[in-house]
């Protein structure tokens, strides 16, 4: 968006409008908590149906984060061409689709292949949801409205538990599949009526009716309607020239540091999520008390992304997200020398879920003020996409260093290593993002609606 618009709409308060778009999004966030862990919550049951080993389960776990990855990457190009709002619904109706194709899978290829399948509608959607909740958001608000974007994937993840819970003892596996497939495609109507377009694509691609489609949305908004669009900025033709674009002389730096971070975070993310319970056992507690601290984990990434998003509206948003990086870092470290005490052990576990998850929501909130309105999905939906290549790999390099006689402690202080180095990097991002808005100084005309 350029000129009075943009600072409009960062300098003035949220209403309900926003907050709307704001909450559709969320929502969307909990498909992405759901889908990662579908499989895990249903793992067991499909093994005893075909008789599966654990490399074959494996595999089924990880075709998710596959399709994932390449919806990110491969589908958000196409949402800076087409809009953000017409990719959000294809990939809901790709998603949907495979969930409940899942639910009648004959096989394990056919179930893994439908994964990938759905694990692609999902990527497009988060990269692209993601864009919207930003950019709908006031210059002071904006890293919590991501934040909350994030805490979507610890709701879904949580609810999607509890449900599956009921649904695998009454119907089986198969009606898992059905309930995420049916709630998906409920989510088409949802988008339809009261998500909105990106107004900064409308300004920026000029589809059909732009004028009269940015003035609807500005009625919306509460912000004056305009006689005539502002002169246009160059954006590149094709869906290639985005890629381009990340890797241009100004961007490529940030690019890099940009892509490395989420890496990092990404795999210490799902390292942490997916091998505590096991490596708690391992350390000396008991199976059920294993499971308490990564359920007490879980529990904490829904307050983690939340506390980022108050603290980025009071101090810089690197500067929050830097504290946490070193502060996972930190717990990390001397988390299974607690498991002496079952208390500290789980009291830090829950700690350490606030920080990890607020990782993530704080490269989720300074990822879309990098990249201009041009390529900003691409931008996003790139990062995000490296990001699932380290969550892919992460478990499994985990595992295969248990096999070779590495401790759960070792673990532990590796991956409190690689937040460390992920601060390093947020660091040397430091001069390269210019465009980073700064918190205002609360006032009371910045409440909301």
């Amino acid at each position: 968006m350029t000129g009075s618009l943009r600072k409009s709409l960062d300098e003035g308060p949220m209403n309900r409008f926003q907050w709307a778009a704001v909450s559709v999004c969320v929502l969307l966030n909990m498909l992405d908590g759901f889908d990662v862990l579908v499989m895990s919550f249903t793992g067991k049951s499909v093994m005893a149906e075909w008789d599966l080993s654990g490399a074959q389960l494996g595999l089924l776990l990880s075709a998710g984060l596959v399709g994932m990855a390449a919806g990110s990457m491969l589908l958000a190009p196409w949402a800076d061409r087409i809009g953000r709002r017409p990719m959000i619904l294809l990939c809901l109706a790709i998603a949907s689709a495979g969930l409940l194709l899942s639910s009648v899978s004959q096989s394990a290829p056919q179930l893994g292949a439908l994964r990938i399948a759905t694990g692609v509608g999902i990527g497009g959607i988060l990269a692209s949801s993601n864009v919207i909740a930003s950019e709908y958001a006031s210059r002071r608000w904006r890293g919590l409205v991501v934040s909350l974007n994030s805490t979507g994937y610890a709701l879904g993840a949580t609810l999607g538990g509890l449900v599956s819970v009921v649904l695998l003892a009454e119907f089986g596996w198969r009606a898992v599949f059905l309930f995420g497939g049916v709630a998906t495609a409920a989510g088409i109507p949802v988008v339809f009526a009261l998500l909105p377009e990106s107004l900064d694509f409308l300004l920026a691609r000029r589809p059909a009716r732009a004028l009269d489609k940015v003035n609807q949305l500005t009625r919306k908004l509460g912000l004056p309607t305009l006689d005539h669009l502002p002169a246009a900025p160059v954006v590149q033709a094709g869906v290639g020239a985005g890629f381009r674009k990340l890797l241009s002389p100004d961007l490529r730096r940030a690019s890099f540091l940009l892509w490395a971070a989420f890496f990092l975070v990404m795999a210490g993310f799902y390292f942490v999520t997916s091998w505590t319970p096991t490596l708690l056992t391992k350390a000396g507690l008991s199976t059920a008390q294993g499971v308490t601290g990564g359920t007490l984990l879980n529990l904490g990434g829904i307050f983690g992304a939340t506390l980022l998003g108050l603290l980025a509206a009071r101090f810089a948003l690197r500067s929050v997200l830097i504290a946490y990086v070193l502060s996972t870092a930190v717990m990390l470290g001397v988390f299974i020398a607690a498991t002496s005490s079952l208390a500290a052990a789980l009291v830090l576990g829950a700690a350490i879920g606030v920080a990890v998850n607020g990782c993530v929501a704080g490269l989720y909130a300074l990822t879309p003020i990098i990249y201009d309105s041009g390529i900003r999905a691409t931008g996003v939906g790139t990062a995000i996409g490296i990001g699932r290549i380290g969550a892919i790999a992460a478990p499994a390099v985990a595992g295969a260093l248990l096999d070779v006689g590495w401790t759960p402690q070792s673990l532990y202080l590796t991956v409190g290593v690689v937040f460390a180095a992920t601060a390093v990097l947020l660091l040397l991002l430091r001069p390269a993002v210019a465009a980073e808005p700064k918190p205002a100084p609360a006032t009371s005309a910045q409440s909301t609606n």
